[in-house]
């Protein structure tokens, strides 16, 4: 067996390995009988359409898009202004500001959780619905966080520095020059923090409990009372998405670059 051979058929087994859960899922969401059993029994796309069409899962759907938004937002928020000034500054004290941005996401999400929990509980904000929005938000700030750092460090300051000579001030170069060469990345960190916010599951738990149901709370939820294919359709909802948003991303962006790539006349 060649070298060439060898690794195809390697890379091979690697992928259906990968994709066998993805596949038993998909099984299991058309399963014509409301258990989770793998080959499905019968064909039926009726639990996809349990998803919009049951208010207790369409209750959380909602909820789960609204907070993902929101949160996505916060996180771009924070993240914007923070890379801006890690341009601009390079006061070696200032990179003390990137790694907090980044600890949230680089500690184990149990240890973040139980953080915002202890914090919550602390103020008395405990189980308000917004409170999942500012914990996702500080949670995945480390997405835009490092792409708008990518996107920053990509931008030629000669632009800058003629601008300035030419009298442009700081919001200025901002809006003409930074904002439009640096929309690629934002668009793309949003995107990101965006699809993790829609299928966490330990922070928003640990943020309002029982007391708001996102879907990946309304998943576990179900579980107390049996397994539905609803479950799997759900699943394989939040695949679609991902799949389409990163698709998008690919298809209209620089995907490589976003994700730290530099060309070869870097």
């Amino acid at each position: 067996m060649s070298a060439t051979l060898f690794r195809r058929c390697l890379f091979t087994l690697v992928a259906v390995f990968l994709a066998a859960p993805l596949i038993v899922i998909a099984g299991v969401s058309v399963n014509g009988q409301r258990t989770l059993v793998f080959p499905p029994v019968g064909f039926s796309t009726r639990w996809y359409g349990d998803i919009f069409a049951d208010a207790a899962w369409r209750s959380a759907l909602t909820a789960s898009v609204t907070v993902a938004t929101l949160a996505a937002a916060l996180a771009v928020a924070v993240a914007f202004p923070l890379s801006w000034f890690l341009w601009r500054r390079h006061a070696p004290w200032a990179r003390v500001f990137q790694i907090l941005g980044t600890a949230p996401f680089v500690l184990p999400p149990v240890i973040t959780a139980l953080g915002f929990l202890t914090f919550w509980t602390s103020v008395g904000a405990y189980g308000q619905p917004w409170t999942v929005v500012i914990a996702h938000g500080i949670f995945f700030v480390t997405l835009p966080l490092v792409t708008l750092s990518l996107g920053f460090a990509s931008i030629d300051r000669a632009l800058v520095e003629a601008a300035s000579t030419m009298g442009a001030d700081d919001r200025t170069i901002l809006r003409t020059i930074v904002l439009p060469l640096i929309r690629p990345y934002l668009i793309s960190g949003f995107a990101f923090a965006f699809v993790l916010s829609l299928n966490e599951y330990i922070v928003a738990y640990m943020a309002v409990g029982f007391t708001l149901e996102t879907l990946p709370i309304k998943i576990f939820n179900s579980l107390r009372y049996g397994y539905t294919p609803t479950m799997a359709a759900v699943s394989i909802l939040f695949v679609a998405v991902a799949a389409l948003i990163f698709g998008l991303i690919a298809r209209f962006g620089d995907l490589p670059k976003l994700l730290g790539a530099w060309s070869s006349r870097n």
